[in-house]
């Protein structure tokens, strides 16, 4: 990335809200986990203002640190972070048998690295629907770079009530995303809806394995740390995501815990002890270069 480009992420930190609000919109949102006197039932009745202060807290930090992509990929050895984020994103419109010129939802779509993939890969056009303003104006933005900006948009709404009439869409998808709903059920229900008859739904979704012990502290620490660090209101059971899909009207082909068959532990780009450049910008010295690039910017960038 190129020192103008970092400067330009470095004043987008915070997103819409305003610099001299940052540490009190990290303090809100922190009170919304149990760690800070919040509970679930908190988080899921305001998860959009939850999930809005998250992102705009995070996502100058995660394209930095991550890319344009905001997902985890499980992992061949040989790969790199980048290689396996792409294949991963492949894997899900062949999954989904895209064709070209077909009209493709992606729900949650963050600032659209998946979309312009999938886009490019299939010959599809893909809507970008997403509730947070500054991810959608980054968005934007990107794909007039990429040079998609006349086959690929952004909506800005809340998948528990999308804008979009019934069967509009050719194929669906979601990549962690659906996990920041309050109601995975409701959610699903939506999705089902814009979605034209007999077309499918392929997502990658955040679930607790069957070996989750809610009694464990150790499961439930874990678990709670996932929450803080991930903006989700809850996790839920794998079971409950596959229940929620059939209520939803959806006939599962096929479901599969990634994690299992993978070489190279998903979480690999999050262990320090592993040097790489992205895995750096999370060390001590990458968040110290990181913060004083923030720092530097204001300066340079005053409100």
């Amino acid at each position: 990335m190129s020192k103008g480009g970092a400067l330009d992420l470095a004043s987008g930190v915070g997103g819409k809200i305003e610099k001299q609000q940052v540490l009190s919109a990290v303090d809100k949102y922190e009170k919304y986990h149990g760690c800070y006197g919040g509970d679930e039932e908190g988080r899921k009745a305001n998860y959009t203002d939850m999930v809005n202060k998250y992102y705009d807290l995070v996502t100058s930090f995660y394209e930095f640190g991550w890319g344009e992509s905001f997902h985890f990929a499980n992992r061949w050895k040989g790969e790199s972070l980048r290689e396996s984020i792409k294949r991963h994103e492949h894997f899900l419109a062949l999954q989904l048998g895209l064709q070209r010129g077909q009209k493709v939802l992606d729900v949650g779509c963050g600032i659209g690295g998946p979309l312009r993939e999938i886009a490019r890969f299939s010959s599809t056009s893909v809507t970008g629907l997403n509730n947070n303003e500054y991810q959608i104006s980054r968005g934007t933005e990107l794909n007039r770079t990429a040079g998609v900006d006349k086959t690929c948009n952004f909506v800005k709404a809340d998948f528990m009530k999308m804008p979009f009439p019934d069967n509009t869409f050719d194929a669906v998808y979601a990549i962690e995303a659906t996990c920041h709903a309050p109601d995975a059920l409701g959610c699903y229900k939506e999705i089902y809806r814009v979605l034209k008859p007999g077309q499918s739904f392929a997502a990658y979704e955040w679930c607790m394995t069957d070996s989750y012990d809610p009694n464990n502290s150790e499961h439930k620490k874990i678990k709670e740390d996932i929450e803080i660090g991930d903006g989700l209101p809850d996790i839920r059971l794998t079971k409950q995501c596959l229940e929620a899909l059939n209520l939803a009207g959806f006939d599962i082909i096929w479901e599969r815990d990634l994690a299992k068959d993978s070489p190279v532990p998903w979480y690999l780009p999050l262990d320090t002890n592993h040097f790489s450049l992205s895995s750096f910008r999370l060390t001590s010295v990458g968040r110290f270069l990181t913060t004083n690039m923030v720092i530097s910017s204001f300066t340079l960038h005053p409100c």
